[in-house]
Parts: structure tokens; C-alpha cells; sequence
């Protein structure tokens, strides 16, 4: 278990009531709202020496929104808290990236905070309406469909690249690094159409760890082929525990086989009762996920 994990657990077992824990956001039924968080670190999620402060704002801005539209949502609204060594080039230039995506994605800037510091830190939180129906990953059951939305590998790779010197902005794996690439007619399609619980995750810390915790809060397990993920790199390392492609990993019962394919979502696999993640019949049990407290 990664130190992560061993702080989720502490926490989940310290506060009174966890019961909105679980899931990249917290879903408010009584207001339909869907509220998220994230931070991103410089040093530690990305180096100021190949980020400039426009993409910095913009790759924030979309991890948040991936985790609305996974959990079956529209974003309309968030607050930014920036701190670090700031000038006033460096805020102009962060906030034309954040409003170039909020105006793509019709989303309103309402607040936020900016404070001094060392390190540059954007930590957002974003909030959304539900749409019809509310993903969880704790919906999985045996004989699901696995599905996966969009290309795994391509930004861990396009990280090697940049890690190794390439500053070339138009290289297709820097791009995605870079800018993520989201699925947002894809999620919304699923949420407005489906009519019986369902996972829908993000594959941020990569596509095995999705995996790994649909399985430990659905308690099931998966049956996967990996010639079927959608890949650029043959890299499988890369391809599996790589993160940060923002890509989407679906359940769906087997009825909603013609909305999978109206989507052009790819099967990779089917969900089983074994507890177990099994890729081309053998069982994978190591965890290479992203570690955050490195």
C-alpha cells in the first residue's frame, strides 16, 4: 500500500463521517452539485524549467474539470489559490491560460486566493451540476463491460521527452503532456444516457491504478486484454501505470453495448468476481501508481 493509500485510510478512520469519501468528488445530492480539488506542485507535478505559467494554469484547470466529467458532470464554477515567487507577468500570463479553457468550457472564475512562497502551488477547487446519472466507483459488478476513452502512455512518455532535454511544443506526446486531453462529449453522453448505476473514472494516476480502486471499492476484479488498450508507445510500463492521460475507464452493463459503440469507446475487457486484475491471464499485483509523496 502506497503512503497515499495509508493517509486516505488515517483519515477515513479519524473524521466522524466519511460518507462522501470515495470518489475523485464529492457528490452533494441534495444541491446536485459535484465539488473537487486538486494541486498541482512545482518540482513534484511539473518544473518551471518546461512549463511556462500559461500551461501551468491550463494543465491545473483541466485535471480538475476531468474529475467533474468522470463523475458525470457539467463544471461551471471554480476558485484558484495560487502562491509562490509571483510577478505580476507571471499572473497575467497564468490567468490568460486559466481563462482561454474557462471560456472553452463555460466555466466562471469566482474567487481564490494568492499568496507568497518558495514554490509555485495551484491548488483548485472546482464545482458542477450533476447530469442524469452520477458515476461511482463503487458500481462495478461481475459481467460488466470494461471500456477505456482515449490513448494511455502517450503523456507519461511525452514527460521522458521533456525530462531528457526535447522542447519541441508541436511533439504529439509533449502536447498531451502538456495539455491533456479530455472526453467530455464522451462523459456526458454516458451520464445523460445510462439509467442504472456505473463506473466512469479518470485514468490520472494511470490506467492500472483506475483499475486497482474501482476494484477495492466495487470488490471485484478485472479481466483485461492489453493488445485491446489504445496506445501510441510500446512501452507496457508506460502504457499501464503511466499517469496523467486523463483518459476514461468506463463499467457499463452488457445492455448498454450500443452506447459504447455510438461513442466509439474501446472494450478491453469484462469486470469479474475475483478480486484480482488480470491482464492476458496473468495476475498483476504490484502498484507502480503515481506516488505523490515521493
Amino acid at each position: 500500500m502506497n503512503k497515499e493509500d495509508v493517509f486516505l485510510n488515517i483519515i477515513n478512520q479519524t473524521i466522524s463521517d466519511n460518507s462522501y469519501l470515495g470518489n475523485d468528488c464529492a457528490y452533494l445530492k441534495d444541491l446536485n452539485l459535484l465539488i473537487s480539488q486538486d494541486t498541482l506542485i512545482e518540482d513534484v507535478h511539473f518544473s518551471i524549467s518546461y512549463f511556462t505559467p500559461f500551461e501551468i494554469a491550463q494543465k491545473a484547470l483541466l485535471v480538475n474539470i476531468s474529475d467533474i466529467l468522470a463523475g458525470g458532470g457539467k463544471p461551471k464554477y471554480i476558485t484558484v489559490s495560487l502562491s509562490g515567487k509571483l510577478n505580476e507577468s507571471f499572473i497575467k500570463e497564468f490567468y490568460s491560460g486559466l481563462d482561454e479553457v474557462c471560456v472553452e468550457y463555460g466555466i466562471k472564475i469566482i474567487g481564490g486566493d494568492l499568496t507568497g512562497g518558495d514554490k509555485i502551488i495551484v491548488s483548485i477547487t472546482i464545482i458542477g451540476f450533476g447530469l442524469k446519472q452520477i458515476s461511482s466507483r463503487s458500481a462495478a459488478k461481475s459481467g460488466d463491460d470494461v471500456y477505456i476513452a482515449g490513448y494511455h502512455g502517450s503523456s507519461a512518455f511525452g514527460l521522458e521527452l521533456l525530462k531528457k532535454g526535447f522542447r519541441d511544443n508541436e511533439n504529439e506526446f509533449i502536447k498531451t503532456h502538456k495539455k491533456p486531453v479530455l472526453y467530455g462529449k464522451i462523459s456526458e453522453n454516458v451520464a445523460n444516457t445510462v439509467n442504472s448505476p456505473y463506473v466512469m473514472m479518470d485514468t490520472s494516476d494511470g490506467l492500472y491504478d483506475a483499475m486497482k480502486r474501482v476494484c477495492m471499492e466495487s470488490k471485484v476484479g478485472f479481466d483485461i486484454s492489453y493488445d485491446k488498450i489504445l496506445k501510441k508507445v510500446d512501452n507496457k510500463n508506460l502504457v499501464l501505470f503511466g499517469g496523467e492521460d486523463f483518459g476514461l475507464l468506463i463499467c457499463l452493463d452488457k445492455k448498454y453495448a450500443n452506447l459504447a459503440e455510438s461513442l466509439n469507446l474501446q472494450k478491453i475487457g469484462t469486470v469479474t468476481n475475483t478480486n484480482q486484475i488480470v491482464i492476458d491471464g496473468v495476475v498483476f499485483n504490484i502498484d507502480k501508481s503515481f506516488n505523490h509523496f515521493k
